[in-house]
């Protein structure tokens, strides 16, 4: 599969994988073994994996001390950690798309995007909040 052949809604669904990875192996206190949890998602050698995922795998892993306390300044008691993990990689996912590796990409249709994923992997009312906290967070000054 080239990277042509992959929709962008199976991009974002395999990059959402990789960041949940990349929580889990943080939650465990482990080494995280970038190339490997790409290439075992795409079931395709490193080189060859999208460098969409790449770029936000490895882009919010290595801001997540910068990107944490922004959503954490936007939630009303409650913090970034309490949150399930598939939430926490869906913000990280639009974050890191929105900050660091698309800077032109449209406000409206990355929170779509999300909400989409919340809807499919969250609990039925999850995506409210997804939705809400994004509207909040992604604002360029």
């Amino acid at each position: 599969m080239t990277n042509e052949e992959l929709s962008r809604n199976q991009a974002q669904e395999k990059t959402l994988a990789a960041l949940y990875g990349g929580l889990t192996y943080l939650d465990m206190k482990s080494e995280i073994d970038v190339e490997g949890l790409v290439s075992g998602i795409y079931s395709l050698p490193y080189a060859e994996c999208p460098s969409f995922t790449k770029a936000i795998l490895i882009s919010a892993l290595k801001n997540l001390n910068d990107i944490i306390p922004v959503y954490n300044a936007h939630m009303n008691k409650w913090t970034f950690d309490r949150l399930n993990r598939v939430e926490q990689a869906i913000l990280l996912l639009s974050y890191t798309q929105y900050f660091y590796v698309e800077k032109d990409v449209d406000k409206a249709a990355l929170i779509n995007v999300a909400v989409i994923l919340a809807k499919k992997y969250l609990d039925a009312q999850d995506y409210k909040f997804v939705n809400a906290i994004l509207d909040k967070v992604l604002v360029r000054e």
